[in-house]
């Protein structure tokens, strides 16, 4: 039975690999690290928790006792989420961003030197994966899209401190020869998403007729991609992707941050009212795009959701939980792990 490590797997997108993984791979043995910080949210999985192939570790994937002990038991294949993901976060308190993100990753790629290269056997067949965002290109004008090859100019402490633990992946592949690889994604959208950011906050503000903050203008453009198709480019890069290797994960789906919110807004029978213009964060990227051409070249993968669709069974799924919403909003979630494992 392989065992892969998956570090963040109770955070939005790691909680959605998770159940992939264990779906489309029942011969693994699943490990989900997460250290449980405030967007880490367990109940997300708690139809899952007694699979016997899958196990929780509470930690931090900056504990090097824990990384030891973790990849001693063998570890095949490592998917690293953990991050601190929120750009209004890392403005007003950067140095956790730098603390998790960069060093963090630093010490599973110092357990995967110390484990995987004492081991030729296992090193050969076996693969870490470092989960990035389009951010660290920076902000991109009218026209262009980020390819593998685009400089990394982040723009916030979050950007900046992903695009460090991106520059050390590639420097341990190729210093060690390690068997790393790296994705770099558009913004995700779907269920069991923290509603700190933009889609479930708007979903939740307009639920409860609250105003629906924007920053400047609203046009600030992004690139949408479901969780799930994300999910999947993910497994595929995992198992077939070649090492030392960048691929762009994108949704084909340019939105204003504007047009999303008149949408949520027109799909609520809400009116446009609710939506207050506020003054913009600082360093705000004006545009984000992606060119997949490398994951449709290397594998045919192309995104099965559009935006349309997708956008319309997220409002679905947020309208049939909102137990779970008030939870995450109240803090009541955290208070899971005490009542699952506290002893």
């Amino acid at each position: 039975m392989k065992k892969i490590l998956i570090t963040g797997g109770a955070g939005f997108i790691g909680s959605a690999f998770v159940r992939q993984t264990l779906r489309k791979h029942p011969d693994y043995q699943v490990i989900n690290l997460d250290a449980l910080t405030y967007a880490g949210n367990l109940e997300t999985l708690a139809d899952i928790e007694k699979e016997p192939n899958y196990r929780f570790v509470k930690g931090d994937i900056g504990d090097k006792e824990l990384a030891d002990k973790l990849f001693a038991e063998g570890l095949d294949y490592v998917v690293n989420f953990a991050a601190e993901s929120h750009v209004d976060r890392s403005i007003a308190g950067p140095e956790i961003f730098a603390q998790t993100n960069i060093l963090g990753t630093q010490n599973l790629l110092e357990a995967v030197r110390k484990y995987w290269t004492a081991d030729a056997s296992r090193a050969s067949a076996s693969r870490y994966l470092q989960v990035s965002t389009d951010e660290v290109y920076g902000s991109l004008g009218s026209a262009g899209y980020f390819t593998e090859a685009t400089p990394l100019q982040p723009n916030s402490p979050y950007s900046a401190s992903k695009a460090g633990a991106d520059l050390l992946t590639r420097a341990y592949f190729h210093t060690f020869g390690l068997p790393l690889l790296t994705t770099r994604c558009s913004n995700n959208y779907g269920p069991y998403q923290f509603p700190e950011k933009l889609i479930p906050l708007m979903i939740s503000n307009a639920l409860a007729d609250r105003p629906l903050p924007v920053y400047g203008d609203g046009k600030n453009v992004r690139d949408w991609l479901h969780v799930s198709d994300h999910c999947e480019a993910l497994d595929i890069v995992l198992h077939q992707g070649a090492p030392g290797e960048i691929y762009n994960i994108g949704g084909h789906s340019e939105k204003e941050n504007i047009y999303i919110v008149k949408l949520i807004l027109r799909e609520l029978k809400k009116p446009e009212s609710l939506i207050s213009y506020v003054k913009d964060r600082p360093g705000h990227d004006r545009r984000y795009a992606i060119d997949a051409g490398k994951m449709a070249k290397s594998f045919g993968w192309q995104p099965r959701y559009t935006f349309e669709q997708g956008i319309k069974e997220t409002l679905r799924w947020y309208l049939k939980n909102q137990k779970w919403v008030d939870s995450v909003k109240s803090g009541d979630y955290q208070k899971y792990y005490e009542r699952q494992y506290g002893q």
